[in-house]
């Protein structure tokens, strides 16, 4: 009995979520740096929204 291939596949969105938390904590570090209000907008490739905000 022969095994079956196990097929790999790639992760689409796992780059995405890495680059947004990424981009959310240099948000927040700049807002405690410069003691400023920071607001982010990210829009996916599939049009979701994500946002983030310093107060």
């Amino acid at each position: 009995m022969a095994r079956e291939k196990i097929k790999i596949r790639k992760i689409d969105n796992i780059i995405f979520v890495y680059k947004r938390r990424g981009l959310f904590k240099k948000a927040e570090e700049l807002s405690v740096l410069c003691d400023a209000e920071v607001g982010v907008i990210i829009f996916s490739a599939t049009g979701k929204l994500f946002e983030s905000s310093s107060s």
